[in-house]
C-alpha cells in the first residue's frame, strides 16, 4: 500500500498493474481488499487504483475539509492529479459507486467509464434515512457496534443463503464490525452521515455522455434492484445487470461472475 496526505491526514491506496487506469471505490464498512478477486485478474491488463475510504483500512480519518461525498471526490481527484494520471474509469460499489458518480460529474472529460454497483445516486429514503442515522448516533455515542446491531448490519450485506454458501465472508465482516471501537468507530460514524445524508445526483448524471455499466445483487437489501433500475433508466446507453444469489457485496458473493463481466465492459468502453 502506498500513502498520500490530504490535510495532514494520510490516505492509503493499491495501485498495481500497467495500462489504462481504473479506479475503484470500497463499501461502507468494508476496505481497499474488497477488490482483490477482481484486482487479480484485471491488474493484469490495467493500473488498478484503490484507495482505503477514509477511516477505513489503513487510512486516517477524514480531513476536516471533507463533509460531504463531493469534497471526497475532491480528494480522490488530488490522489490522480499527484500520480499524473489524466484519464481514467471508476469502478464503485455501495458508497464507491455513489462519489464516483460525483467524481464524474467533477471531471467528466476524464473519466472514459463508470460502472456503479450496488448503489444508489439519490436521496436515501426517508425511512432508511432515519433508521441508518439513529444507528449512527448510537455507534457515535457508545463508540463501538453494540452487538444487537451487529446482529441487524451483517444480514443486510449479504444473500440470503450466505451464512451457508460464504461463511467465511459473513464471518470476517462480522468480526470487523465487532472490533470496530474507540475513536475509530466515531470517524466511521461520520462516514456514515456522508454517505446517507447524501445530495441527489440523477439531474447532474443524466447528462453525462459515456460507458456506464449498473450492476445489482439481486437479494441486495441496502440498494435493491429497483434503485439500479431507477439509474439504468435514467441514464441514457447505460448497460444493466441483476446478479442471481447475491446480495450488497456482488462482487465477493460471485466474483466470478463480476470479474468476467468487468472485463467484457471495460474492453469495449475503454
Amino acid at each position: 500500500m502506498a500513502t498520500f496526505t490530504v490535510d495532514n491526514k494520510t490516505m492509503h491506496y493499491l495501485d498495481k498493474g500497467e495500462g489504462p487506469v481504473l479506479v475503484f471505490g470500497h463499501s461502507y464498512l468494508w476496505d481497499s481488499a474488497m477488490w482483490d478477486p477482481q484486482i487479480e485478474v484485471l491488474s493484469l491488463h490495467y493500473r488498478c487504483i484503490v484507495p482505503d475510504l477514509w477511516a477505513h483500512g489503513k487510512s486516517d480519518a477524514a480531513p476536516e475539509k471533507t463533509r460531504n461525498l463531493r469534497d471526497y471526490a475532491d480528494d480522490i481527484l488530488a490522489l490522480l492529479d499527484h500520480l499524473n494520471v489524466d484519464e481514467f474509469s471508476v469502478i464503485g460499489l455501495s458508497v464507491g459507486g455513489m462519489w464516483a458518480a460525483e467524481l464524474a460529474i467533477k471531471v467528466p472529460a476524464r473519466v472514459k467509464s463508470l460502472v456503479m454497483m450496488d448503489t444508489f445516486i439519490g436521496y436515501e429514503p426517508q425511512v432508511t434515512h432515519a433508521k441508518y442515522f439513529a444507528m449512527l448516533d448510537t455507534i457515535s455515542e457508545v463508540k463501538l457496534v453494540p452487538a444487537p446491531m451487529v446482529d441487524v448490519i451483517t444480514p443486510m450485506f449479504f444473500a440470503r443463503n450466505a451464512e451457508t454458501e460464504n461463511p467465511e465472508l459473513v464471518s470476517h465482516f462480522r468480526n470487523n464490525l465487532m472490533s470496530l471501537k474507540g475513536e475509530q468507530a466515531v470517524e466511521v460514524a461520520r462516514i456514515g452521515r456522508m454517505i446517507f445524508g447524501r445530495r441527489d445526483t440523477f439531474d447532474d448524471i443524466e447528462k453525462l455522455v459515456l460507458p456506464t455499466l449498473i450492476v445489482v445483487g439481486a437479494e441486495d437489501i441496502p440498494r435493491p434492484p429497483l434503485e439500479a433500475q431507477l439509474m439504468h433508466d435514467a441514464i441514457d446507453g447505460s448497460e444493466y445487470l441483476v446478479i442471481p444469489g447475491a446480495g450488497h457485496i456482488s462482487n465477493l458473493e460471485k466474483p466470478e461472475v463480476v470479474t468476467e463481466k468487468l472485463v467484457e465492459f471495460l474492453a469495449k468502453a475503454i
